[in-house]
């Protein structure tokens, strides 16, 4: 790995009654992103499928999380409709705040 990424993770409740949740209990979601871009360059997350995790990453992977969360979560609503979709979603988000609180924390970047 490059010196400037950063591994990032969000966690989110899955819906009860779903394969993934009766596997994993919670879902997540791990980015490795660029910090400068805030690009995001690889992507894995526990889904019942690695159909599912592999289209996921398809959706998420070369999107910033600078200016590009917006257009992810849309994206995500739109062609993801698998009942884990809010928890894609909320762990997305949760990983946003992360790197935006990161990189403020890191004034260089």
């Amino acid at each position: 790995m490059e010196k400037d990424t950063v591994i990032f993770s969000g966690y989110a409740q899955l819906p009860s009654g779903t394969v993934s949740s009766e596997i994993y209990k919670v879902m997540a979601l791990v980015v490795v992103v660029d910090l400068e871009k805030g690009t995001i360059l690889e992507s894995e997350c526990t889904l019942s499928t690695r159909l599912a995790e592999r289209f996921v990453r398809e959706l998420l992977v070369g999107k910033s999380l600078r200016s590009d969360l917006a257009e992810m979560i849309g994206l995500i609503n739109a062609r993801y409709q698998g009942t884990a979709r809010k928890s894609i979603i909320c762990a997305l988000r949760i990983i946003a705040d992360k790197y935006m609180a990161f990189v403020e924390g890191n004034s260089k970047l």
